[in-house]
């Protein structure tokens, strides 16, 4: 996601949240997992992604990752092994990903993320993020670009983001479609 970054502000007051693990979204869940698995089906499209259960998550947890054998990014850009993002379960929509600092900050600015609550207490580096469920399809697709952002430093592309967190989401979009 080369360029600049624009983060629609997120509707409605955040969701509660708790602070022990799994830290989990309380409230604010989608009537069902259609947006959430939009998600995930679209990531395990991009290159050198594979899907796994989650080594960290709660049972039944989904994870993202990058293939073995890929070059890859930092390791602030993974929560575990080549896992950088993944989808909760047991009635939990929300995803855990890693993303560069300044688009961490500006997704919790707009009300899409907060920090996981382990970066407070230093068991987590702030690169990760708890990114609320999506309740509908313009919520699914912020999440999926902040999970392509996830993806981006994992893979060592989101060098760019560093720089500046501004230009809207749909621009970068309609130049990857052309």
């Amino acid at each position: 996601m080369a360029g600049h970054l624009h983060l629609p502000q997120r509707s409605g007051p955040r969701p509660c949240t708790n602070t022990v693990l799994p830290h989990s979204q309380l409230d604010q869940q989608p009537t069902d997992s259609r947006y959430a698995e939009a998600v995930l089906a679209e990531a395990g499209t991009w290159p050198s992604v594979r899907q796994q259960s989650s080594a960290i998550s709660v049972e039944g947890g989904r994870a993202i990752a990058v293939e073995p054998g890929v070059a890859v990014g930092p390791a602030e850009a993974f929560m575990v092994g080549r896992e950088f993002c993944h989808l909760h379960a047991q009635g939990d929509l929300s995803f855990h990903a890693t993303l560069p600092l300044p688009v961490a900050a500006a997704a919790e600015h707009a009300g899409w993320a907060e920090p996981h609550f382990l970066v407070r207490t230093g068991q987590a580096p702030a690169t990760v993020v708890m990114l609320y469920a999506p309740r509908d399809e313009a919520e699914r697709d912020v999440i999926l670009d902040l999970v392509r952002v996830s993806y981006e430093f994992a893979t060592g592309q989101a060098e760019t983001l560093d720089a500046a967190v501004d230009e809207p989401l749909a621009l970068h979009r309609s130049q990857e479609e052309a």
